[in-house]
């Protein structure tokens, strides 16, 4: 098992308690309404989902949204778990943090258990003090930035995005126009954005056809794409150059209890506008040269983040520009998406030899809404035809199959980048003639 695992559970099968929303729920808009706080619920509940992925193996798993057996069965077989005890639909409609006030028998069960216990990040339920205060202050994409500048002078490689904090939302707006006035393209974040929800490219024209810059503004709020109060940041936005071989990367890390910062790797991963998607990490995910810049930048803003005494998981996401430098964009301080598949890496790697690449798969669309029973079948379908590329075909969030715009999320595993591009196809195909299969139904 790689140091890495030793240090973040010394090696030990863990209680994952998937506390996504409990997380997310520090950072929300004083404003934020009861319906979008709802939908950022449902959202959070079946991300939380990868808390099968907070450790290489777990021992308990608490999950907010109601999972058949079947599902971690399913993982269990093909990651070599031992016993798994697993209570699900503890939180369907709140955060796990009130549901456990109101169970105490599991809440005694998880402090109880002996083994220790991971989230998704640091919330005032699990402890406040100087690793709280961390989180508060450097999740914020202002104070991440104020860090990155610190520290790029002495990174070769690593190139700093300006960035402007107007006073307020007219002076934004006005910002926002005359950057576009002058052909510029602007990343408009809100600081405590989370997983491309609150961040937007505006290019000049969209701008331009929203009829200015406090028209779009309104506009983005009212599609929830922004937060409708609180701080705005104008960002530059990093040009790739049309030949990029690598858009967006990350380099995950932990701080240790004694915060010793430990390396863990950098990820390739697949952001669609601002969205995040997935990651491949692995072997060759990543070019050598970049992977080498994103370790020593991460590594250097671990050790600060260690100094002011955050303990635990925690990534930077980089962007790249024309001239392959980095540019780096934020600090996540918590479990990441990337962090399960490192996860998932380890745990093949352990028990079925060295060598795996990890692709997740966060929200494949699946073309027709299908309950988790009927979900199964379907994947169970495409298990062996996966086998037969030498991928491992491992689901991951299963119980967004029945909302308006049916998902799923998957892990592949597999030796090499062409053998999971081809299982991507394959299944990305299968979801795509569910699509056709139901509309001949009709």
């Amino acid at each position: 098992m790689d140091g890495w695992a030793q240090a973040w559970t010394g090696g030990r099968a863990a209680v994952h308690v998937g506390d996504v929303a409990d997380f997310d729920a520090q950072f929300l808009a004083p404003g934020t309404d009861r319906a979008q706080r709802l939908r950022r619920l449902r959202h959070a509940h079946h991300y939380a989902c990868l808390a099968v992925g907070y450790s290489p193996e777990p021992a308990v798993l608490v999950l907010p949204a109601e999972v058949a057996p079947e599902w971690t069965d399913w993982l269990a077989r093909e990651l070599a778990w031992g016993p798994v005890e697993v209570h699900s639909g503890v939180a369907p409609d709140r955060t796990v943090a009130e549901a456990l006030a109101d169970r105490p028998a599991l809440a005694a069960r998880i402090a109880d258990s002996g083994h220790p216990v991971v989230g998704w990040g640091r919330t005032a339920a699990r402890g406040g003090g100087p690793e709280q205060a961390a989180v508060r202050r450097y999740e914020s994409k202002a104070a991440a930035h104020d860090l990155f500048a610190a520290l790029a002078p002495d990174h070769p490689g690593i190139r700093l995005p300006c960035q402007e904090r107007p006073d307020g939302r007219r002076r934004a707006a006005r910002r926002l126009t005359a950057r576009a006035v002058r052909g510029l393209t602007t990343v408009l974040k809100s600081p405590y954005g989370v997983g491309g929800y609150g961040t937007v490219v505006v290019e000049p024209a969209e701008l331009f056809a929203a009829g200015g810059g406090r028209a779009l503004l309104r506009r983005l709020e009212r599609t929830e794409l922004l937060p409708s109060e609180g701080e705005l940041l104008l960002e530059e936005h990093v040009d790739p150059g049309p030949a990029a071989r690598l858009r967006d990367l990350t380099y995950d890390a932990l701080v240790g209890p004694d915060g010793t910062v430990h390396p863990v790797g950098a990820g390739a991963m697949d952001v669609a506008g601002t969205r995040y998607r997935g990651v491949t990490v692995g072997p060759g995910a990543v070019p050598q040269g970049a992977a080498a810049t994103a370790r020593r930048f991460a590594l250097a803003v671990g050790e600060r983040l260690a100094a002011e005494g955050y303990r635990g998981w925690y990534d930077v996401d980089f962007v790249t520009d024309r001239e392959r430098r980095l540019a780096p964009t934020e600090i996540n301080l918590r479990l990441t998406g990337p962090a399960v598949a490192f996860m998932l890496r380890a745990r093949l790697d352990h028990v079925r030899g060295p060598g795996h690449l990890v692709r997740t798969l966060d929200a494949m669309s699946l073309g027709a809404r299908l309950d988790q029973g009927a979900l199964h079948d379907h994947l169970d379908r495409l298990r062996p035809r996966c086998a037969r590329l030498g991928v491992t075909l491992l689901p991951l969030i299963p119980t967004a199959g029945r909302e308006p715009e049916p998902t799923v999320g998957l892990a592949l595993a597999g030796p090499d980048a062409e053998a999971l591009d081809a299982a991507e196809a394959l299944v990305a195909a299968a979801h795509h003639a569910l699509a056709g299969i139901f509309e001949a139904l009709r």
